[in-house]
Parts: C-alpha cells; sequence; structure tokens
C-alpha cells in the first residue's frame, strides 16, 4: 500500500490554466493524497471536474478533488509564507509551484522564501509541467520505504551554540 503525501500546489495568475489542465490530467493521482494550495488556486483545484460516461449515455461529472485540497490564504497575503512553515515543520512532502519567472512579483519575498526552503528541507519541487509529471510519476512516490533526507546542516544550525 503506497503511503499518503502532502502536496502543495501554487500558481502565479498567469500560470493558473497551465496548473489546472495539469491537475486535471493528474486527476486520479492527486487524488490520492491531500492538496494544499493557496487561495485562488485552490479554489480552482476544487473545482477541477472529471466527466464519466454512465450506463445509457449518461455523462456524470465528479469532483475528485473538492474534499482533498486544503484552501490557505492567497500567495500575496501570506498563503506562501504558510506553505514555507508547513516545509518547515515537515508537513509538506512535494511543492509543485508554476510560477511566472517573466514577471517580478509584489511578493517576490515570499516566493523567493518558499522556493528557498524547498531546497533547504530536500523536499520533492517542480516549477514546470515536465517535472511535476516526473515527480507524479516516479517509483518512489508514496513508496513507505523511501525516507527523505533533511539535511545535517539544518540540525546544526539548530543547535549551534552561540
Amino acid at each position: 500500500m503506497k503511503q499518503t503525501l502532502n502536496i502543495a500546489l501554487v500558481a502565479h495568475d498567469s500560470r493558473k490554466k497551465e496548473l489546472i489542465d495539469w491537475v486535471r490530467y493528474n486527476v486520479n493521482l492527486l487524488s490520492e493524497h491531500n492538496l494544499y494550495a493557496t487561495g485562488t488556486t485552490g479554489k480552482l483545484i476544487s473545482n477541477v471536474g472529471v466527466a464519466q460516461d454512465l450506463e445509457g449515455g449518461r455523462e456524470v461529472v465528479s469532483y475528485l478533488l473538492r474534499d482533498k485540497v486544503t484552501c490557505l490564504f492567497s500567495g500575496p497575503l501570506g498563503g506562501d509564507q504558510q506553505i514555507g512553515a508547513m516545509i518547515a515543520e515537515g508537513k509538506i512532502d512535494m511543492l509543485i509551484f508554476f510560477c511566472d519567472n517573466l514577471v517580478m512579483q509584489g511578493h517576490q519575498n515570499d516566493v523567493s522564501a518558499l522556493t528557498r526552503l524547498a531546497s533547504l528541507y530536500n523536499i520533492a519541487f517542480a516549477t514546470n509541467r515536465t517535472t511535476a509529471d516526473m515527480l507524479l510519476t516516479s517509483t518512489l512516490l508514496g513508496d513507505k520505504t523511501y525516507e527523505r533526507v533533511v539535511p545535517d546542516c539544518i540540525q546544526q544550525y539548530a543547535h549551534r551554540k552561540l
């Protein structure tokens, strides 16, 4: 049996459609995990519907992620920092962050801090669809025998003598 992961999903406005398309494509895999998302992104993910054909030619739409998404604050209002805190607390296993690298964000410091924490705490981290696809389909995803290694520098820094 696979382990349920906590996956954070974030997208800047210009890349929200791309993230939603990716979520729709991967809805069955994502429905096996707990999802956390910043504001509008979380609401959009919750409303991703999947059409299923029923007998008699009827079609019904299922919202497989509706109960799987925890919506946090909007990124500029602290959502990025909420996810960053969850990463530091060991509560997030993977970050999928479709960021717009062509535009300087008003909350760029928060964006930079979030990506720094993802790297520092050695969590699976994707900033584009190709990498997100590879992470989500990895044979290590949810493997209970796989242990993420938190770098020694974190413990060394936390326990340094002042």
